[in-house]
């Protein structure tokens, strides 16, 4: 008895091309060529080797270089900001002006507080007004950066010394808190009478102003140094002075430079207060601004009190500015 047997199906035979050999190309070393590998093309088969080979890392390090990073985008934001934002203050404080002048002020009493245009046509574009404001703003100057000098010499060489020793802090530092606190149109006279009423006396006044801040930020400066890096130089062995030199000071810079833009601006408020008690010599800003006041002359007193203003504002930026010198590459308040 014959048994037959069925005839295999396509779906049970095995293809043909999944098991067929292709002929090897024989290259001119002996080894099959690249060219020559057989193309294996079954539901199972794996992909051809040079294909598994592509790198994939290319693309994706294309792909990142091509999207804009976080910070380049927060300062193209903060670009238009920060260039319309202070002419738009600026313009806000104008419209106050004239506000002021035109809708509260009767015209009879407009002299209180004249317009900006009437203060510009009177005393800046006027040759003879504005001339002995510059001259007077030029010997104030000399003032204030004298005493800021001085306060700041004193500043951080007494910051320096008590920070060496703790009773040397409880023994100087309320001295330095007297000197803040001490009204000093009290000791105006006293001032007068041992130093004359000449220049010296001005920048002594500046320097007693400017002082505080300067010895306040130093001192803590001086004592937030981190405790491992005192560690580390204590392992080093090395002397009270590489410390001081090498980590304290460094590390005091932004707390320095702190204390300088804060004393800059008290240092030019010290200046015209002392024009205006000690007005032997040449006659400084605060001198005219006496003047002008007595005389009732308000353009020529808004345009004294604008360009001493000014006077403060840029001795504030040029100590901002050293110190994104010194220390803009290390510390964020220098990147600010």
């Amino acid at each position: 008895m014959t048994t037959n047997t069925p005839a295999a199906t396509p779906a049970d035979a095995p293809t043909a091309h999944a098991t067929t050999a292709a002929p090897v190309a024989v290259g001119p070393s002996g080894e099959p060529s690249a060219a020559s590998e057989p193309a294996v093309t079954g539901p199972g088969a794996a992909a051809p080797a040079h294909e598994a080979k592509t790198p994939v890392h290319r693309s994706d390090a294309a792909t990142v270089e091509t999207f804009p990073t976080a910070e380049s985008s927060v300062r193209t934001r903060r670009g238009p900001v920060a260039l319309f934002a202070p002419i738009g203050s600026l313009a806000v404080a104008f419209g106050l002006w004239y506000a002021v002048s035109y809708l509260l002020l009767a015209p009879a009493r407009r002299f209180l507080v004249p317009p900006p245009h009437q203060v510009l046509q009177v005393a800046v574009l006027d040759w003879t007004h504005l001339q002995p404001m510059l001259q007077a703003l030029a010997l104030t100057a000399q003032v204030a950066l004298a005493g800021l000098a001085i306060a700041a010499a004193l500043g951080i060489t007494g910051a320096v010394v008590m920070s060496r020793a703790r009773w040397l802090e409880r023994s100087l530092y309320p001295y330095a808190v007297i000197l803040q606190t001490v009204p000093i149109l009290a000791i105006v006279p006293l001032i007068g009478l041992w130093f004359g009423f000449g220049f010296t006396s001005r920048v002594v006044v500046c320097v007693l102003i400017a002082l505080f801040p300067m010895i306040a930020n130093t001192l803590f400066g001086l004592q937030s140094v981190d405790r491992a890096h005192h560690d580390l130089f204590t392992l080093q062995k090395a002397s009270r002075w590489d410390r001081l030199r090498k980590l304290e000071l460094p590390a005091a810079l932004p707390a320095v430079f702190t204390g300088l833009r804060t004393s800059s601006g008290l240092s030019v408020i010290g200046a015209i207060v002392g024009d205006m008690f000690f007005k032997q010599g040449a006659a400084g800003i605060g001198t005219l601004l006496d003047v002008y006041r007595s005389r009732l002359q308000s353009e020529d007193l808004f345009a004294a009190i604008i360009l001493a203003s000014l006077f403060g504002v840029a001795v504030f930026a040029l100590f901002t500015f050293l110190s994104r010198l010194a220390i803009g590459s290390w510390h964020a308040s220098g990147r600010s």
